[in-house]
């Protein structure tokens, strides 16, 4: 990389899991990375430490956040408040203080991974982002958001839902025939890919769909899964179940947050693909073909090679790092 194109990056949710595979993509690329942490040694556990510089962030904290952005020419957001009840209104507040204080800094561009959006009524969930990305796409700083749809790696959230539900549920497995909506998953690898190319586009503003070549129904998706890990398993589509009941159910079986899996579950009644496929021409490599959904999950549940968050891993493995 030429040292023009090279540029200074504060990846916000830097330890987080997609931050945590962007950065080492990002050091490769020639960039010079700043990660954003609540505190100092925050990143020391990351293969990756020594190569970045880390920045204190608190996103709730004005003054913390005017520092972070000091000096930046691009920042990757990556943050997502879904834990706690008025989460809606932290991430729109975050995303005001973090707009008004890249402007106010000169930085040249903000990138915000989202997720897709679709037709209909929206979850809380969904309607934040959309919230969230309206606010960077109206600010003074261009912005480019990727909406991904449903993200494939060992580690992710919605990755490890349904190899947990395909593991841990006996032979029969029930699925509700509102879950028969249709998605296109998509791998990290490609989500990674698009966000260092989107480095090089910062006139750019505006949102781009993002999403795999395959488009597969939840029942397909989980039939994939269990031909790549050796499952047998007969799904029957049952009427009459509850979101709310699903959601609770599914988050007691694979041991992941309630609010985490609820709005995953939520956004299954949606056809959640893509709009448009405007990304493919403009920040896409030339020759660049997407991870196949099979090829996905088979890498993601290989853990004998190095960690996905080391520059010698794959991608798409699992790391010791990784939300629990």
């Amino acid at each position: 990389m030429d040292e023009h194109d090279s540029k200074r990056v504060l990846v916000t949710g830097a330890t987080g899991y997609v931050g945590s595979r962007l950065v080492p993509e990002l050091v490769e690329a020639g960039h010079r990375v700043f990660a954003a942490s609540r505190s100092e040694s925050g990143t020391e556990d990351y293969p990756w430490d020594d190569e970045v510089e880390t920045r204190e962030l608190d996103i709730d904290d004005d003054e913390l956040v005017r520092r972070a952005v000091e000096g930046i020419d691009t920042v990757v957001y990556l943050v997502h408040s879904m834990e706690s009840d008025d989460f809606v209104q932290q991430d729109r507040e975050a995303a005001q203080r973090m707009a008004s204080a890249c402007a106010d800094a000169g930085v040249s561009q903000i990138v915000y991974l989202s997720g897709l959006v679709p037709e209909g009524e929206l979850s809380d969930h969904l309607r934040s982002r959309l919230e969230v990305e309206q606010i960077f796409l109206d600010g003074d700083v261009p912005a480019i958001v990727l909406r991904a749809s449903m993200v494939i790696g060992a580690g992710s959230t919605s990755y490890e839902l349904l190899r947990r539900l395909s593991e841990r549920v006996p032979l029969l497995t029930p699925v509700p025939r509102w879950m028969r909506s249709s998605i296109q998953p998509i791998a990290i690898e490609d989500v990674v890919h698009l966000v260092v190319r989107a480095l090089g586009a910062p006139e750019l503003n505006r949102h781009y769909d993002v999403g795999g070549d395959e488009v597969l129904t939840y029942p397909q998706l989980l039939g994939t899964f269990a031909g790549v890990a050796g499952l047998w398993r007969r799904r029957v589509l049952v009427p009459g179940i509850p979101r709310w009941v699903v959601g609770r159910a599914c988050a007691w079986i694979s041991r992941l947050p309630v609010s985490e899996v609820s709005s995953l579950v939520e956004s299954l009644r949606h056809d959640m693909v893509c709009g448009e496929d405007d990304v493919r021409r403009d920040l896409l490599e030339d020759g660049y073909r997407y991870t196949g959904v099979a090829e996905a999950l088979r890498r993601s549940l290989d853990d004998h090679g190095a960690p996905g968050t080391s520059e010698r891993g794959d991608v798409q493995a699992a790391a010791a790092t990784d939300p629990a």
